[in-house]
């Protein structure tokens, strides 16, 4: 195994100098200009006459199967998640490659294409990533005997540098931050002639994750496939998929997934251009992107029906689901496009969804094992099962045992007591329904009705999160901040709600 060290670009071995032009230009080139990797033979003229890559030619020409089987990977019906949905779900096991991850397609493609193309050996390759995309452009190198450089924040855990070292590549941990790292990539890349791998927006790279759509228009008669649901980062696999399927069965819905804290695709779309998010949140780290790429926006603009935006709870939901079809757990990304399908079905209850077909892309299963605790007690939360309320009572005896008995026969999940040095104490509780929306407001009646003050906090953050911790002593400034919490993200949730709506 390699050893990882934090180094200095001067420390970095000197490649022999290779022209290519830099991902990174600022200037205004046309497609060929830019694109000077790929052969003229790529290129084809779009409706308005200008020459774009041939994406359906890059696609059924790329070498993805010199490292995936020619089958590709293997596309699984879910009879639990059918069942569950009422209508066909098949999910398309990405999680199941080498790498355990969709990325290694586009790396691949791109490395493999560079070696075959160029007169003389490549010197090197480089790319800035903590995660999948690190261990796609690793294993790629490996395989074709080409150096390679990675680039990862300091703070990086030991578990992903070491599976990037151990497939062979130079690890340089530097910077607090990604985009530190990112600039340090960028430097080495120069100072060393190093070709810098993109994660997703290179032609050779969206016609790589494009791969995806050839197998399912194999595996699947197009004429019952009616949407296929994808994970949404920088673009590059939604891109891919789309502008091959649009090309073949232009039937089929495209319909991108991701975050309400990271939805750089769904406000690009609102907003008709490429739109930068000030930030993303990290729960889904691996599509957590502020910005799209312009090559794969340009194809998804026009190309993806809808994006659907999910809660980490539905995500974390998700992830039991696969897990009790699949016995595999995935990452959070990996399983938006289950949660995205399961929001899908919800909101669209126009749509007779019996008898449809629909693909979710399982994009990853590099899982951090720390994270399941916090999956699995969300998970229910994001099934709906689960109603916690925060309700104040007489600090009397006899008051404990009335409250268990309006909620009976309901199991309590969660029971958390504080006292207020008054004549009343505060209860955080839980408990498990099945109709969601018919039992709790059965139960906040029968509480209100007792003269309980009830106060609703199955959605707030704050109180799902450190809620249960609060036990013991005073409570009524944390009371007051729960509460507080809880009522600005209903009305931020329902200011979303109506924007959306208009």
């Amino acid at each position: 195994m390699s050893i990882v060290r934090l180094y200095t670009a001067r420390q970095l071995p000197r490649y022999r100098p290779l022209r290519f032009v830099r991902f990174n230009s600022t200037q205004v080139l046309s497609p060929k200009q830019r694109w000077t990797e790929l052969k003229d033979t790529d290129f084809i003229k779009d409706s308005n006459g200008e020459e774009q890559p041939d994406y359906v030619k890059l696609i059924l020409t790329s070498r993805v199967y010199d490292v995936v089987d020619d089958a590709g990977s293997p596309l699984t019906y879910a009879i639990n998640l059918s069942h569950r949905c009422g209508t066909n779900v098949y999910l398309k096991r990405e999680d199941l490659l080498p790498v355990f991850s969709f990325k290694l397609r586009g790396a691949y493609n791109m490395i493999a294409h560079l070696h075959s193309n160029s007169p003389t050996p490549v010197p090197g390759v480089i790319a800035c990533s903590a995660g999948n995309h690190a261990q796609g452009v690793a294993f790629s190198a490996n395989k074709l005997n080409i150096p390679a450089t990675i680039v990862m924040p300091t703070p990086t855990p030991s578990i992903k540098y070491t599976n990037v070292s151990r497939l062979g590549s130079q690890v340089v941990l530097y910077g607090d931050d990604f985009d530190s790292a990112k600039q340090e990539c960028a430097r080495l890349s120069a100072e060393q002639n190093l070709i810098d791998i993109p994660p997703f927006n290179h032609p050779y790279v969206i016609a790589g994750q494009g791969t995806v759509a050839l197998e399912i228009t194999r595996q699947l008669r197009l004429d019952k496939l009616d949407a296929i649901f994808v994970p949404v980062g920088g673009g590059g696999l939604i891109a891919g998929i789309a502008v091959y399927l649009k090309q073949i069965a232009p039937h089929v819905k495209i319909i991108g997934v991701e975050t309400y804290d990271a939805d750089a695709m769904y406000q690009s779309l609102k907003n008709h251009k490429s739109t930068v998010l000030d930030k993303v949140g990290l729960f889904a780290d691996g599509t957590a992107v502020k910005v799209l790429g312009d090559e794969t926006w340009r194809l998804a603009k026009d190309l993806v029906d809808e994006v659907v935006l999910v809660t980490t709870d539905e995500l974390c939901a998700a992830i039991k689901d696969i897990f009790e079809d699949t016995r595999s757990i995935t990452e959070p990304s990996g399983a938006l496009s289950v949660a995205g399908l399961k929001r899908y079905i919800e909101d669209h209850s126009e749509i007779d969804h019996k008898g449809k077909t629909y693909v979710p892309v399982l994009s990853g299963a590099n899982m951090n094992f720390d994270r399941l605790r916090f999956v699995s007690e969300r998970a229910v939360l994001g099934e709906g099962r689960e109603v916690s309320l925060a309700v104040t009572i007489p600090e009397q005896p006899g008051e404990f045992a009335k409250l268990q008995k309006l909620i009976n026969p309901r199991a309590i999940t969660e029971f958390s007591y504080r006292t207020s040095g008054e004549p009343t104490a505060n209860i955080f509780v839980s408990f498990n329904v099945i109709d969601k929306k018919k039992e709790k407001a059965l139960v906040i009646n029968a509480m209100t009705e007792a003269g309980y003050k009830v106060v609703d906090i199955s959605e707030n953050e704050l109180a799902k999160s450190h809620g249960r911790y609060l036990v013991g002593g005073k409570s009524s400034i944390m009371v007051m901040i729960l509460v507080k919490s809880c009522v600005d993200s209903i009305s931020q949730k329902d200011s979303k709600k109506n924007s959306n709506n208009s």
